[in-house]
């Protein structure tokens, strides 16, 4: 049985294969920096967000919602010229905006529970047979979205969420023949 192709041979992809997509994330704070982070791999290719994912902890005070919630412009100018992370204005302001969103749906645990509710509580469990097979999107990830842009989240489309869903374990989007499908469809179970 081989992994999911997209891991390619970079010892970094595989690794985030072999040990975090698709693992249930339940935590609400790290359910909101990997959206972030979706949110800025928009146009880019994901190995570039993974391998600066430390530099924009860095940059982005650990992705502690309550500071970043406060930043203002004087914040944004100097992540803006952090050549450690991606410069996109809208991307770094939408950033400061979901904190807020974040903050007011609740914080951490009332976050997680509106993911996983989208999800009745348990990771969808899919078997498609190649990576041709697995959708950019979903209509639930076309819901998604659209619940989260109405609570204010920006860079949040249904790509990206879909993308989001699948690396924090909402959905099985391992292939059938991958070794990780079975242990993440198991992890899945352990969380009921």
């Amino acid at each position: 049985m081989a992994r999911c192709p997209w891991a390619g041979t970079d010892p970094v992809y595989i690794r985030y294969h072999d040990e975090e997509w698709g693992v249930p994330e339940h935590d609400g704070r790290a359910l909101w920096e990997k959206l972030v982070l979706d949110g800025f791999q928009a146009g880019l290719a994901w190995i570039t967000i993974l391998r600066k994912r430390e530099a924009f902890r860095a940059a982005f005070a650990g992705f502690e919602p309550e500071v970043i919630a406060g930043w203002g412009e004087p914040e944004v100018t100097r992540l803006l010229a952090d050549p450690a992370i991606v410069r996109h204005r809208g991307k770094i302001e939408a950033t400061i905006g979901n904190a807020r969103a974040y903050l007011d749906m609740g914080g951490s645990e009332a976050f997680a529970t509106f993911c996983w509710d989208r999800v009745d509580g348990a990771p969808l469990q899919n078997r498609w047979p190649d990576m041709a097979a697995v959708p950019a999107a979903t209509p639930l990830s076309t819901r998604f979205s659209k619940d989260l842009k109405a609570r204010g989240f920006r860079f949040c489309g249904p790509t990206i969420v879909y993308a989001w869903m699948q690396a924090c374990g909402l959905v099985n989007d391992h292939i059938a023949t991958c070794p990780r499908h079975g242990e993440v469809a198991r992890l899945g179970r352990l969380g009921d």
